[in-house]
């Protein structure tokens, strides 16, 4: 049986940025009703945005 692990939680920094009001819908209606927030949201996003950049490089 494995032990518990305390999870590791990567440092952050607060960044402002601005988001069209349309898109700060669309993001909010995605999310409704999930176990997600808008910030993680848009962090995976961003990933994913910069995982397809980095195939599309190679």
């Amino acid at each position: 049986m494995a032990g518990f692990k305390i999870p590791n939680i990567p440092p952050t920094t607060n960044k402002t940025i601005r988001f069209p009001n349309d898109l700060i819908e669309a993001i909010e209606k995605a999310i409704a009703g999930k176990d997600c927030t808008f910030s993680a949201f848009v962090i995976a996003a961003v990933r994913n945005a910069l995982e397809e950049l980095e195939q599309e490089g190679k």
